[in-house]
């Protein structure tokens, strides 16, 4: 699109006779999309600007189109930064929680921002905008923090404060149990398994209060995939056909080994358990390389590189429309027999090993997204697909 085609006028261009074939113009396309959108040239002149983007600037496209990207928005804004890097690159990048704010709004507008070079005009790029609310992007970003907060509390009175009781409990359940007759040793021997029952659901909250560092090391997540599919191949998960799409110059990625088992673990099985019994179950693993990806830490203007894309797939019934904004709360859970804390402990983990984790659901179709941030060293190539 050049800059002359992109000021051509909305009424000018209805007057011309369709294009052949029923072709749609790619300015016609752009305007129609509902998110703003703006194509921006070599001298960072915008050159076009959608209705939305109209909208979200509070500014008309003539005024946009005579202004510049740094005429728009205030003066550091991290979009001035990421304009720059596709320019410079030729890249298309994402950039996750920016805050844009223009002279014409108070405040400022928390988005994700898609930018990228045009295929067919690589001298200009465009930025499209995607707004988010605050509550959005702490649930996106932030999710596996809040899990962790809002029962770390909870879990160190569970433990100090019903432990002990339950062991009293049981230990009295135990003395009276010789002195009973059978049909009464039956009901103290159902308080010894509650009170098990408990003490191990206590057990699994205190997890979430411990805030120490974890250890980390350089690890090939591709071993850990293929040491969790076997698991699941051979117990679990046995009934499921699995597809192996690696990027084999993946970088190591900077964690724990056994805590990283555990999520994918959680996640594997918990697909698995979506498929069920359906005779054609199948589960994509997948690995990718995606240098664009950056994310805001809490309090800081610091920007983390989460380059390393791990997705976990599958074909199962999908996750309640409902439950999707909570899927990562504690005690949220769709199984008749959870305790809803298989997720939440996923989220504390990635978010300990400084990364992030999404999910996309519809029916027949369940992704889980991590995203991490890499060790500098290469791994020994894995083949790059495979099913099994």
């Amino acid at each position: 699109m050049s800059s002359k085609s992109a000021s051509i006028h909305k009424s000018e261009r209805s007057r011309a006779a369709p294009p052949p074939g029923g072709i749609v113009d790619c300015e016609d396309l752009l305007s129609a999309l509902p998110h703003p959108i703006l194509v921006v040239a070599n001298d960072q002149s915008i050159v076009f600007a959608n209705a939305a983007a109209e909208s979200f600037f509070s500014m008309s496209a003539t005024v946009l189109t005579r202004s510049r990207i740094s005429d728009i928005v205030a003066f550091g804004c991290p979009l001035l930064g990421l304009v720059e890097q596709v320019q410079a690159t030729g890249a298309t990048v994402n950039e996750y929680a920016i805050e844009v704010a223009t002279p014409r709004f108070s405040g400022a507008k928390l988005v994700d921002v898609y930018g990228g070079p045009l295929p067919e005009e690589p001298r200009n790029m465009f930025l499209m905008f995607q707004q988010r609310s605050m509550a959005q992007m702490i649930e996106r970003q932030l999710t596996h923090r809040a899990a962790a907060r809002s029962v770390s509390g909870m879990a160190g009175v569970l433990a100090h404060e019903i432990k002990n009781p339950l062991s009293g409990i049981r230990g009295a359940a135990q003395l009276l149990e010789p002195a009973l007759t059978d049909e009464d040793r039956a009901l103290t021997q159902l308080i010894c398994s509650e009170t098990d029952r408990i003490r191990n659901l206590v057990d699994r909250m205190e997890v979430f209060g411990d805030e120490r560092p974890i250890t980390k090391d350089a690890v090939n997540i591709h071993d850990v995939l293929n040491h969790v599919r076997r698991i699941a191949e051979h117990g679990f998960g046995r009934n499921v056909r699995y597809v192996e799409d690696y990027d084999p110059s993946l970088p190591n990625v900077l964690g724990n080994r056994d805590k990283l088992v555990q999520v994918f673990l959680n996640l594997l099985k918990n697909a698995a358990e979506a498929i069920g019994e359906k005779n054609d179950g199948r589960i994509i693993m997948q690995t990718a390389f995606r240098p664009g990806v950056r994310l805001s830490l809490p309090g800081s203007d610091t920007r983390v590189s989460l380059p390393l894309m791990i997705q976990i797939e599958d074909n199962g019934c999908g996750i309640p429309e409902h439950l999707k904004p909570h899927l990562f709360d504690p005690f949220v859970t769709t199984k008749s027999s959870g305790s809803g804390l298989g997720l939440a402990l996923v989220a504390k983990i990635i978010a300990d090993h400084g990364g992030i984790i999404e999910c996309e659901s519809e029916p027949k179709r369940t992704v889980f997204r991590v995203l991490l941030p890499m060790q500098r060293t290469r791994p020994a190539a894995v083949p790059t697909t495979r099913e099994t």
